[in-house]
Order: C-alpha cells, then sequence, then structure tokens
C-alpha cells in the first residue's frame, strides 16, 4: 500500500499503540496506589482466557498478563485504523466530524459495555470510574496525535473556537495549580503534607468506590473541574471581546463558582469546615480566579484596554 492509504495504516496503528500505551501506564500507576500491582491486567486476562469472574484468590499470572496485553494492543490498532480512516475522510468532508465524535464515543461503551458482561464482581474490582478515566486519557492522547497530523483539522472544523478550548484548557490547569500549591503550602506550614486533598477526597470520591487512591484521583477530579470551568469561562471572554457587556456574565460566573465551591462542602459533607479553615478554601479560590483572569486578560490586551477605557468615560 503506497500513498495516502499507507499513511492512514501508519497513523492508525501510531495512535492505536499510542492510546493503548497511555491505558497501560494509567492502571499500572492506578493498581500500584492501591496496593494491587498488576490486578488489572490479570483480572481482564484471566477473565478473558480462564473464565474467571471474581478477584477472590486470584493470583497474578504472566500468561495472562501478556495474553491480555496482546489482545488490548490489537484492539486499540484496530480502533486507531478506523478512527484514521473516518478522520483521513473527515478532512476533505467536514461534514463527517460527527463521524468522528461517534467513534470514540463509541469506543468508551464499548470498551465498558465489556467489562460489564464479564460479570459485577470484575466491574466492581476494576472500579468503573478508573476504565472511564482510562479510556478518556487514551482518547485525548490519540486525539491529540491525529490533529498533530493534521493541523488543518482543528481550523476547519471549529475555527476560532479551537483557541476559546485551548485558552480555556490552559486557564483552568493554571487555576487547578494555583490552588494545589496553596493548600500545599498550608498543608506543609501545618506539618501535615497533602492533608487537604486527602480530606477533600475523603468527602466527595470515597462514597463511590470502597478502595480509591483519594489523593491523586481527587487531583484528577480536581483538574478536569477547573479545565470545564475555564473553558466556559474563555467562551465569555470571546463574546465580551466583541460586545464588553459580556464582561458582566463573567464576574457573575466567577462569583457563582465560589458559591458553588462552598455550597458542594455544605450540603455534600459539612464536617470538612471542622477538619479546614474556611479562609483558606475562600483564598485558595480567590488566587485561582486572579490567576486565570490575569491570564485571560493577558491573552486578551484588546478587551482590557477597552474596559479601561470604558471606565474612564463613566
Amino acid at each position: 500500500m503506497t500513498g495516502p492509504g499507507r499513511s492512514v495504516v501508519r497513523e492508525g496503528i501510531v495512535a492505536g499503540i499510542i492510546g493503548a500505551a497511555v491505558v497501560a501506564v494509567w492502571f499500572l500507576a492506578f493498581d500500584i496506589a492501591r496496593g494491587k500491582p498488576l490486578l488489572t491486567p490479570s483480572l481482564l486476562g484471566a477473565a478473558i482466557f480462564y473464565g474467571v469472574n471474581t478477584p477472590i484468590g486470584l493470583n497474578v499470572s504472566i500468561g495472562a498478563i501478556l495474553g491480555y496485553t496482546l489482545i488490548h494492543g490489537l484492539a486499540f490498532i484496530a480502533f486507531g485504523l478506523v478512527a484514521a480512516t473516518v478522520i483521513n475522510f473527515a478532512e476533505r468532508e467536514p461534514s463527517l466530524i460527527i463521524a468522528v465524535v461517534i467513534v470514540f464515543a463509541a469506543f468508551e461503551m464499548f470498551f465498558l459495555g465489556v467489562v460489564g458482561a464479564l460479570g459485577r464482581s470484575v466491574l466492581g474490582a476494576l472500579v468503573w470510574w478508573s476504565i472511564l478515566v482510562g479510556n478518556l486519557l487514551a482518547a485525548l492522547a490519540m486525539l491529540i496525535y491525529f490533529l498533530k497530523q493534521h493541523p488543518s483539522l482543528p481550523r476547519r472544523f471549529v475555527g476560532s473556537w479551537w483557541g476559546v478550548l485551548r485558552e480555556g484548557i490552559v486557564a483552568g490547569i493554571l487555576g487547578a495549580a494555583a490552588v494545589a500549591i496553596w493548600f500545599l503550602i498550608i498543608d506543609g506550614v501545618q506539618g501535615q503534607p497533602l492533608r487537604t486533598p486527602r480530606l477533600l477526597g475523603s468527602a466527595f470520591l470515597a462514597r463511590f468506590a470502597g478502595d480509591v487512591p483519594v489523593v491523586p484521583v481527587y487531583t484528577i477530579a480536581h483538574g478536569l473541574m477547573f479545565i470545564l470551568f475555564g473553558i466556559i469561562a474563555a467562551a465569555m471572554i470571546a463574546g465580551a471581546e466583541r460586545a464588553p457587556m459580556f464582561i458582566f456574565p463573567v464576574v457573575i460566573l466567577f462569583t457563582a463558582f465560589e458559591v458553588f465551591f462552598f455550597a458542594g462542602i455544605v450540603v455534600g459533607a459539612s464536617w470538612i469546615l471542622d477538619e479546614l479553615a474556611a479562609w483558606t478554601i475562600l483564598i485558595g479560590n480567590l488566587l485561582a480566579a486572579a490567576v486565570m483572569l490575569t491570564y485571560f486578560f493577558r491573552a486578551h490586551a484588546s478587551l482590557r484596554h477597552r474596559l479601561a477605557e470604558a471606565w474612564d468615560e463613566e
């Protein structure tokens, strides 16, 4: 196979290997964090090859691990080939972009369905959200690879919204990092490193699974929440560049975010306020808001100048 066809095959294989590697690394880290190294590939391999449907008494088997790793890799390569084909067609016919979304969504549901079919005990031992997170990370890594191979895709399909999405993700990461660093300092001064994420993770995550590596999972959830908030804020900032009146919804959004976080604590785990000083939570979120707004206004200097001029006129 030569020309475009060969490129599609190469892209599909590379993307599949990337996705499989990301999932493998995620589950290796997850299993180590909960004190059960290689449980995931051992259990899935035993379920597929030996019909095992319960983790009780399961011993780590190199044969099961290697067999499952091979099947896992081939499945991802097959998915990568399908995705590469659809993406290459979509580059010529933009209306097919919806097919790309459907392919990735179907892949997530397919994997969860296969694991669920192996039995409730298997799904419980693997922890359903860890499967979802692993596949989402793999899908993200594969999409990043495809977008690097097809740099025109973001501009063709989302235009200026690609810039909005990028700004939102960066702003969200900066906000999450600001909060994390603030609480790392507070906990360090108090001589209890990682106390805050451990408490918050226990409050909001432990109820969903009995055996959860609280700090890393809460950190991921915390980051994703900030990224989602950052994307919404970036969209409003983009609107404010066209119509300055949109700056008021931006202010309301950041205020609502502060209120939402406190309300979530009060409703979901009011005991947290007995363990953590309320002012530390407030300052942490205010620092995050300040960092994110600083980033937005540095990226939109014209908006800053327009708002300053409007303020002077008033």
